[in-house]
């Protein structure tokens, strides 16, 4: 019930972005939305298209790629910085950082607000305008820790 609730927010919150940015509701962007939120595993295209093709069939790579990155300029969705040679996404837009696990390559959200409070240090601040700041911790997650012992 509450997941179903939050999907509905969610999807409520696209139309908006979309009408708001003149950008037509498609059913393929309806699915690809969906896919996004609903997967908390920062998916790349491929696997958000591998999904969506399984109940859009005529969906091209193509439109799913270029979607997300839409979904990117107008505010929906996030690039996560991975350490792959592909672009992983979140479809959480709220301020949070990440954990990358080197061996099995998850993303993990992590909210800490003590995290949003560093303050950007002196000699960038003077030198550069930082517009966002994210902090990503590399390491071994739970998961794998567990097997690997």
């Amino acid at each position: 019930m509450k997941k179903r609730r939050a999907l509905e927010t969610n999807l409520a919150e696209f139309y908006h972005t979309c009408k708001k940015n003149n950008l037509k509701l498609t059913p393929q962007r309806v699915q690809i939305f969906k896919e996004l939120i609903e997967s908390n595993e920062h998916p790349t295209a491929n696997k958000i298209y591998r999904r969506v093709k399984k109940k859009i069939p005529n969906v091209s790579f193509d439109t799913v790629n270029r979607t997300l990155l839409k979904f990117v300029e107008i505010g929906l969705a996030k690039i996560v910085e991975g350490k792959e040679d592909f672009r992983r996404y979140d479809g959480v837009v709220a301020r949070h950082h990440h954990f990358y696990c080197i061996k099995c390559h998850r993303i993990i959200d992590i909210y800490d607000q003590r995290l949003d409070d560093i303050n950007i240090p002196k000699v960038l601040d003077e030198r550069l305008v930082v517009i966002d700041s994210k902090i990503i911790f590399d390491g071994i997650c739970d998961k794998c820790k567990k097997n690997s012992f």
